[in-house]
């Protein structure tokens, strides 16, 4: 709020951060600056703090053709800058809303009695420029899915041991289906299921449960009144 206030970075976003590092440096009057400190903290800690933990899930999976991917699980107006701290940690952006990928979960399966053949056809004559993903929780439940032939399908809370026989099972079939494991995904297991084969993993804890990064204002020495001045 005050203008006098001037701010320059001192590492670019992504870059990685050691302790003691220097992230910027702040110059102008103190009360304005300590008015700020705290929303600005905030902002910037939780920020890094997703970039930091996308960065350990990107690592887990290395030399697969696995993608790290996040998912709308953001804090309400916040969705535009975690999903922007998800590609400075190296992961990938999934869907921003509802309007870009028509996603048939478990929901629309029993809204439909199943009938998961006239959702996905409505969903073609509806919104013919979309792509398409169907939720599965079980191996019956792919194969009917990937007889439809979706753009994706997202693997719900399967084991490493179940993601590699969707895997075999869609490549035996010649299908370019991509496949996308989802729920619970840790950094325990993420490579893993990475290794099975998947195309990407979708990880919510990245924006909904990331540690802030410890990041504090602290004033340069000397730059305070100098001795016997009025503050």
């Amino acid at each position: 709020l005050d203008p006098s206030v001037r701010g320059a970075p001192r590492l670019r976003d992504g870059d990685p951060v050691r302790a003691g590092d220097v992230v910027a440096e702040l110059s102008g009057p103190a009360a304005a600056l300590l008015t700020g400190e705290r929303t600005a903290l905030n902002f910037l800690q939780h920020r890094a703090g997703i970039a930091t933990l996308t960065s350990r899930f990107v690592a887990e999976v290395a030399g697969t053709r696995c993608r790290i991917l996040d998912t709308r699980k953001t804090l309400p107006g916040y969705r535009a800058l975690a999903k922007y701290a998800v590609r400075c940690g190296g992961g990938h952006n999934h869907r921003m809303g509802l309007y870009d990928r028509v996603m048939l979960k478990d929901n629309h399966w029993a809204a439909a009695d199943g009938d998961i053949a006239a959702l996905c056809a409505r969903a073609r004559r509806l919104q013919p420029d979309l792509p398409i993903e169907i939720e599965v929780d079980d191996m019956d439940q792919f194969e009917r899915a990937l007889g439809l032939a979706p753009d994706w399908i997202l693997l719900d809370n399967f084991p490493a041991r179940a993601a590699c026989a969707a895997v075999a099972r869609r490549n035996a079939a010649g299908s370019a289906t991509l496949l996308e494991v989802s729920g619970n995904v840790t950094l325990d297991t993420v490579g893993d299921l990475a290794r099975a084969g998947v195309d990407a993993a979708s990880v919510g804890r990245l924006t909904h449960s990331a540690p802030a990064l410890d990041l504090g204002l602290d004033f340069a020495a000397g730059d305070g009144p100098a001795p016997g001045a009025a503050p």
